[in-house]
């Protein structure tokens, strides 16, 4: 009896440290390692299109499990690091394909090779001392993307944008982010970033309004505005650059903003691309200028500034951000 009741536990156990897993998976879409906010972009999907929670959690748990066949670190898998790439990869198959089986068997396949393609990739980025964000996902859809007939997109708004205003398109920014497509389900994420930082949420809603109001400056129209297509590179590349201060973060969004208006030009389907090169271009600008300042011989050595600096140097790894080093 004892033994039965011990397994019982002993798989409910697996079954909670498993759903943990996949949850901060979905947190690390907004960059945070925390299951609470994993939840809130789960509901955000159920709300927007329950189509998208299950391509989500299909991705997810491929890239999972890819993962651990290619033996990668345990605890880097639990945080979430090699599940979001997967869930991403899943869903934009599922957003650019029509046919769900189709969309399904492309899913599977392409958050299966994001797996495989993070361990290798992230090293050589890591020695560059960049961080790999979204960047497999992009590679691995640009990949199967020109093998099949894209479903043209429908930017739809909802009855909510006429009492919302302006407001609607900046929830509606977040939501994009993990390719969901209402102001509520915008609002969810928001919150479910919150509740893993303050700080982070204000950079998120801050990033997706300063872009949204500057596409709108640039001459997007008011239907992609209000749909949220031109707000969420902005609140990715706030997000990412909330360790470095406002004035970073602004320059980040600034360089998505130039990226993304590009990319739209050249008739290039972007998607995150812009926030992952605004993040590499601002951080690298950034540790570029702390090594000059580093070797300025007119310096004092031991300034209150070098020290803030080298503290602010180190970061967690609990992030989908793989900071410099």
């Amino acid at each position: 009896m004892s033994a039965a009741l011990h397994e019982e536990s002993s798989d409910a156990s697996s079954a909670f440290h498993a759903s943990g897993t996949l949850l901060r998976s979905f947190g690390q879409i907004v960059l945070q390692g925390n299951a609470a906010t994993g939840a809130c972009v789960l509901a955000a999907w159920l709300v927007s299109d329950p189509r998208l929670a299950c391509a989500a959690l299909t991705g997810a748990i491929a890239a999972n499990v890819g993962a651990v066949l290619r033996g990668y670190d345990c605890a880097a898998t639990r945080d979430g690091l090699h599940g979001f790439n997967g869930a991403l990869a899943a869903l934009a198959a599922f957003s650019f394909i029509a046919d769900d089986a189709t969309a399904m068997a492309v899913a599977i396949l392409a958050a299966t090779a994001a797996a495989w393609l993070l361990g290798p990739w992230a090293r050589l980025l890591q020695a560059r001392g960049l961080g790999f964000y979204s960047s497999p996902c992009l590679l691995v859809t640009w990949a199967w993307l020109p093998l099949v007939h894209l479903t043209p997109a429908h930017v739809t708004v909802s009855d909510a944008a006429s009492w919302l205003g302006p407001l609607h398109g900046v929830l509606a920014g977040i939501a994009q982010t993990s390719f969901a497509s209402s102001a509520l389900a915008g609002a969810l994420i928001l919150g479910g970033i919150a509740l893993s930082s303050k700080r982070s949420a204000l950079f998120a809603l801050a990033g997706a309004a300063i872009a949204t109001v500057a596409h709108g400056l640039l001459g997007a129209d008011s239907a992609s505005l209000a749909a949220g297509l031109s707000g969420f590179n902005g609140a990715l590349t706030a997000l990412a650059l909330a360790d470095c201060g406002a004035l970073a973060a602004l320059a980040g969004v600034g360089v998505s903003v130039v990226l993304q208006q590009a990319a739209v030009w050249c008739g290039v389907p972007a998607m995150t691309a812009p926030f992952v090169v605004a993040t590499w271009t601002t951080r690298c600008v950034m540790r570029d200028t702390r090594r000059k300042r580093t070797i300025d011989p007119t310096r004092p050595p031991a300034s209150a500034i070098g020290k803030r600096l080298e503290s602010g140097h180190h970061q967690t790894t609990t992030r989908a951000a793989s900071p410099e080093t």
